[in-house]
């Protein structure tokens, strides 16, 4: 049976079903809620863009994101944003979704914090970053009306949200430091560590192996 929140229907699917499961069981309280709430404002303000979204890809996109900050998918070598966009490419295409479906989950998830560029490609790529947008940053919050702001809150509440997901960036990255680099996402670690040591992308070509 599906649900309904805030207006937005949440598929009553086994591939919902089944990411919902996994995600759950993967991340914990902070990121979960978090990531159902990036699908619902996602989808809201789609809708309110006029923007047509496959409701499935756009649940498995929201729920996905983070994934890459959780213990059973991070890598030690890559960008959180790469493990789970790498794990929702599997999950769809495990669960009959064609090539096309799987690649622009990939690149809404690989994509959500690189500003302005998901927005310009497909809808299901613009959907996760404008939910992302959202809950983070609270940009735009006009686009969703106050009531529906506190059904979806009601649904998935956000105590202490601010510092738990800063939190929950830290410790999904600060093992693999050299990740971030060209990224909004040093500024976290630099937040939690004052001895951590920025990449200089200024001095990198100032000290190139090229002669000129």
């Amino acid at each position: 049976m599906s649900e309904v929140i805030a207006g937005i229907e949440i598929p009553g699917t086994a591939l919902v079903r089944e990411a919902t499961e996994l995600v759950r069981s993967a991340a914990g309280e902070t990121l979960f809620h978090h990531s159902r709430r990036v699908f619902l404002w996602g989808s809201l303000k789609a809708a309110a863009r006029g923007l047509p979204v496959d409701p499935e890809l756009a649940y498995v996109g929201g729920l996905f994101h983070d994934l890459g900050l959780t213990k059973a998918y991070a890598t030690a070598d890559r960008r959180f944003e790469l493990d789970g966009a790498e794990a929702a490419r599997t999950f769809l295409l495990d669960h009959g979704r064609p090539e096309e479906d799987a690649r622009n989950v990939w690149l809404a998830i690989a994509l959500h914090t690189t500003p302005e560029i998901p927005l310009r490609l497909a809808p299901e790529v613009a959907v996760v970053t404008l939910g992302v947008e959202t809950d983070v940053l609270g940009l735009d919050l006009a686009e969703i009306t106050e009531a529906q702001r506190a059904e979806v809150v009601a649904a998935h509440p956000r105590p202490d949200f601010k510092n738990r997901i800063l939190r929950a960036f830290r410790d999904g990255m600060a093992d693999r430091p050299d990740t971030t680099f060209g990224t909004m996402n040093d500024d976290v670690l630099a937040y939690f560590d004052p001895e951590f040591e920025r990449k200089d992308f200024v001095e990198i070509i100032k000290g190139s192996a090229w002669p000129e």
